[in-house]
């Protein structure tokens, strides 16, 4: 029946496309138009590839970068093949196994089969470090290009699928916690277009961010939780996930609401100081009890926050912090922050600016405040 003729074409589909090797038919992806304003497939592989070296020597130096540059040249080849021409679900799959006829490394077959990984919601992520790279590098240079002429997505309408490649990298980014900023990878990608408005970028990260923010939402946690985590713009977003558990578990202290709202006022406090706030304390200056106090225990909580921070304990890090809440109630009773006298004054701002500091730096917690 049909089903037999189909499988018989694509028996002979595949026998004759094992004939040429991916690479012989690159010059071809020069004719296929990628878009308008975007030029060829192949202009288009020139640009993951340059994406897909600059990622792979910051993940693991010349060795992955040059993996991932072959397997980036390879990709798409299997556009051109017969096999995909006739059934275009198996882009990717195919050109792994052209790959693989063709005598290339396991790696560079891998990466070309996974690199369009996630492909949906819940889809499996590449499985080798160079299919990561690949697959980043694919859809970073799609979502920047895009973005560079304008063409981003409106209400429902999203027909270059920006928000999937989107989530797609920060899936990578979160579930092999790649040591990767965002910021940092948007200038890899944007170096691929250099003609694109300096605009482009700031509105690619911010849509990435809402992303980021819409994904977090989704699996269960609060505004004001993830606002508190994500306002940070912690750089390894693999941490993103442990430090919402910890400011869950802070939420669920008793001193939690007074030192949120400590916070908010001492951020509040420090927008509205005229000039630039003194880093260092003078404990010379330190007039009132209260004010004492609140050094003394900041000297001694400080060190224990930052030491659970720095091993990347964020749950204990909080923890310490809720010492601190006699002392900033107390300091927040007993003294002016804005006396008359401009070295109190400036003395008093130095000591909230080095609290928010041990206070900020899990979350930014002023925004748990009720």
């Amino acid at each position: 029946g049909l089903k037999t003729a189909g499988l018989a074409d694509a028996k002979f589909f595949f026998d004759q496309d094992r004939k040429r090797t991916l690479e012989s038919r690159l010059p071809q992806l020069a004719k296929v138009v990628y878009h308008g304003k975007l030029g060829s497939q192949g202009e288009r592989v020139e640009r993951v590839r340059g994406i897909a070296r600059s990622l792979g020597m910051q993940l693991g130096g010349e060795a992955l970068a040059a993996l991932a540059d072959r397997a980036a040249l390879l990709a798409k080849a299997d556009l051109l093949t017969d096999m995909v021409g006739e059934f275009p679900e198996l882009q990717g799959i195919m050109g792994g196994y052209y790959a693989r006829h063709d005598g290339e490394s396991e790696a560079v077959a891998l990466a070309v089969e996974d690199h369009y990984k996630p492909r949906f919601a819940g889809d499996a992520l590449p499985r080798g470090e160079a299919g990561l790279v690949v697959a980043l590098a694919d859809k970073l240079e799609t979502l920047a290009g895009l973005f560079a002429i304008g063409e981003r997505p409106t209400g429902d309408k999203d027909p270059f699928a920006l928000r999937r490649h989107a989530l797609g990298v920060i899936r990578m980014l979160i579930e092999r916690d790649l040591p990767l900023a965002v910021p940092a990878l948007l200038d890899i990608a944007f170096a691929a277009f250099p003609a694109a408005p300096a605009a482009a970028r700031e509105e690619l990260l911010s849509f990435i961010v809402d992303r980021l923010v819409g994904q977090l939402r989704e699996q269960g946690y609060s505004a004001q939780e993830v606002d508190a985590v994500v306002a940070l713009r912690p750089a390894r977003w693999g941490e993103i996930p442990r430090r919402l558990a910890a400011v869950r578990a802070f939420a669920a202290l008793p001193e939690a609401a007074a030192l949120a709202a400590a916070n908010k006022r001492v951020s509040n406090i420090l927008k509205k100081a005229d000039g630039a706030v003194p880093e260092a304390v003078d404990a010379g200056l330190l007039r009132e009890s209260a004010e004492q106090a609140l050094a003394a225990a900041l000297q001694q909580v400080a060190p224990d926050a930052d030491a659970a921070f720095e091993r990347g304990d964020y749950a204990a890090s909080l923890q310490a912090l809720a010492r601190l809440k006699a002392p900033v109630d107390a300091f927040f009773d007993a003294v002016m922050v804005n006396a008359d006298d401009a070295a109190l004054r400036a003395n008093r701002l130095a000591l909230l600016g080095s609290l928010q500091r041990a206070m900020n730096r899990v979350a930014d917690l002023s925004r748990l405040a009720a």
